[in-house]
């Protein structure tokens, strides 16, 4: 997730272009750590592959729309619904940033349906904004994914950072109370979720990630309590509606500073005492960038990990 500071924040318009850094992200990211890890630049200088195709999925074509990742052969092809991270910030991320894991994961087998979504910082962003559109996003895979060789019926999600905290909502959607503008009678099922150095439990992130990324924009992104949703929480953060039916497995790096690996650990004993089915694995040597970054350990053991929820492309082929 790319932080922008201050000032630098507002003025980053757009996901920068390959081989760029927005602004403000050496400066609140990448100093003070470790030389061997990874930073945004290393990624992002890379020739950033395009999709195979893109899909509308509303009147907004900033906001509904998914590029779509086709591997090779007719399918129907197992799928990963990929959400961005960026701080719930447009001014600092969009779908894009995704675009060099997607097209590893194409390469892997797996189609991908790689979404967006108001940020905080955009019109209409925030609650309920931002959670309809990743919403309606995910519900989207199931009307078109079939007429497109995705296999509608075996799809994980793979959050990253803010993305993680979506992705671990979206699977707990069945959850929400049915007085919530949020909820959905029959959304998207999952077969599992890559919590991807996420920030998925809103109360236990904000005090541990930058204040630029959570604490700041906390309430625009769970709204303001009223007399019927005292608790901002209650459709918003998966602490308040376990259990959850899905498989969630974080992946933290053991070096990440903006998603400490204890936020994994935690939300995986809350899940498991609650009932649910939870993972927690801690990569060496690994910071924040490597998890979506090809090549790396971290990138390829969510790669085995999404292997163990859909089933491996490679072997269903021979």
């Amino acid at each position: 997730m790319m932080i922008a500071a201050g000032a630098a924040l507002a003025a980053a318009c757009t996901t920068p272009a390959p081989g760029e850094a927005p602004a403000g992200v050496e400066a609140a990211d990448e100093t003070e750590r470790p030389a061997s890890l990874m930073q945004w630049s290393d990624l992002l200088s890379r020739d950033r592959p395009q999709p195979s195709r893109s899909v509308e999925i509303g009147p907004d074509p900033e906001i509904d729309v998914v590029d779509v990742w086709l591997p090779e052969g007719a399918g129907p092809h197992p799928t990963v619904l990929m959400i961005h991270g960026g701080c719930w910030q447009k001014a600092i991320a969009d779908r894009t940033l995704m675009n060099y894991a997607a097209e590893a994961l194409r390469i892997e087998g797996f189609a991908v349906w790689n979404v967006e979504y108001r940020g905080v910082d955009e019109e209409g962003g925030g609650y309920p904004g931002t959670f309809l559109d990743v919403a309606n996003a995910a519900d989207a895979l199931a009307r078109h994914g079939a007429a497109l060789g995705l296999d509608t019926r075996r799809v994980a999600a793979f959050g990253h950072s803010a993305g993680g905290h979506l992705a671990v909502w979206t699977a707990a959607r069945a959850n929400l109370p049915e007085a919530s503008p949020l909820f959905a009678a029959e959304p998207l099922e999952l077969a599992g979720v890559i919590n991807s150095g996420g920030l998925a439990d809103l109360e236990a992130s904000a005090p541990v990630t930058a204040p630029t990324c959570l604490a700041n924009i906390l309430d625009t992104l769970t709204g303001a309590p009223s007399e019927e949703r005292p608790n901002v929480f209650s459709d918003t953060s998966r602490a308040e509606f376990l259990p959850l039916d899905t498989r969630i497995i974080s992946v933290n790096g053991a070096l990440d500073r903006i998603a400490p690996p204890d936020l994994g650990r935690g939300l995986t004993e809350k899940i498991k005492a609650a009932g649910g089915m939870a993972d927690y694995v801690n990569v060496p040597a690994s910071g924040h960038v490597e998890l979506v970054a090809p090549g790396t350990l971290a990138f390829d053991m969510q790669v085995a990990a999404l292997k163990q929820l859909l089933g491996d492309p490679a072997a269903a082929s021979d």
